[in-house]
């Protein structure tokens, strides 16, 4: 009994945890606070306010501009954070003309 609360315990705590990688120029409020690990509705919604005023941010780094997120929260989140829904697969070639690599 003791080890399935403790499973329980954890399981609720770390609910929030995984996050999921989320566009910050496209996303709702909601979508925000769920999809970025320590990013609530109140940041989320200040995320989109921010966005709506300013424009699209650049760089997930721009996120410090907005009120209530910091420097260690954007560090946290960086990897999560999409600039744009577009997904680049291909590796970049390099172009050659006549025989060299330009």
């Amino acid at each position: 009994m003791k080890k399935l609360l403790i499973v329980l315990f954890a399981s609720l705590c770390s609910f929030n945890v995984i996050a999921t990688p989320v566009n910050i120029n496209t996303a709702d409020a909601k979508t925000i606070g769920e999809s970025l690990s320590g990013i609530g509705l109140k940041k989320a919604e200040a995320i989109v306010k921010y966005r709506d005023e300013k424009g699209p941010f650049k760089t997930a780094d721009d996120l410090v501009n907005v009120a209530g997120i910091g420097p260690k929260t954007v560090e946290k989140i960086k990897n999560d954070v999409l600039l744009s829904d577009a997904v680049n697969t291909e590796p970049k070639a390099d172009k050659k003309v006549d025989g060299k690599a330009k």
